[in-house]
């Protein structure tokens, strides 16, 4: 009995670890801004969701290193980039599938996907079974101003379930265009590729882990 508790303790411990292939963003880009959504209750589900347990962002050493030679470049010209959402743990995943699940709970329904039924969600992409999240090399993010840290106008916020997310979306004003082709340049000419349907969303090109799909906490 003895041996059955203390390997179950091992067993619990070891998911809390980072792995070495990951390190905490902000150690390594000091003035980068972040606000997981997914960490409060300001996202789609309308609750924190399982596997955020601390406002921290994590992401590859890759992925890192590549983000860093996008701020670097964005800050010559005054902007700077602000994260939702880095590594993301399957959990958290699984959370966002069973919420979809419940076709009654649409509590977020007017702020997140207003024009969309839940039931769809699955069928056009806007969540998964999978997430290239949680291999550790994607993440969502946008642009501030560094005078104000405010940030630019996107025509639609963040997480926002519909065409109006999507990179050919033409409805947008001259300057809500601008803003998403400076972001839209900025990460694919270091190394990421882009998520046609979602303007925020970014995966390293050549990630290094791009089989496996990690679980442990954000913490």
């Amino acid at each position: 009995m003895k041996h059955l508790v203390l390997t179950f303790f091992i067993s619990i411990n070891l998911c809390a670890q980072i792995p070495k292939e990951f390190v905490y963003v902000q150690d390594e880009i000091p003035n980068i801004q972040i606000e997981l959504r997914y960490f409060s209750d300001n996202n789609f589900v309308g609750q924190q969701i399982d596997g955020y347990e601390k406002e921290v962002l994590i992401l590859s050493k890759e992925a890192t290193n590549a983000l860093n030679l996008v701020q670097l470049e964005l800050n010559k010209n005054g902007f700077g980039l602000k994260v939702f959402d880095g590594y993301r743990p399957q959990r958290a995943v699984n959370h966002f599938y069973k919420w979809a699940l419940d076709i009654n709970d649409t509590l977020m329904k007017q702020q997140f996907y207003p024009n969309e039924l839940k039931q769809d969600l699955f069928k056009k992409g806007y969540i998964a079974t999978k997430s290239g999240h949680t291999r550790g090399s994607t993440l969502d993010v946008t642009l501030i101003d560094l005078k104000t840290g405010a940030e630019l106008d996107m025509g639609f916020p963040y997480d926002f379930f519909g065409q109006e997310s999507w990179l050919v979306f033409d409805k947008l004003t001259v300057k809500q265009k601008w803003n998403r082709s400076q972001l839209q340049n900025a990460m694919l000419t270091n190394g990421f590729k882009n998520y046609p349907q979602e303007w925020w969303h970014f995966t390293l090109i050549n990630e290094p882990c791009p089989e496996t799909y990690f679980d442990f906490v954000v913490e």
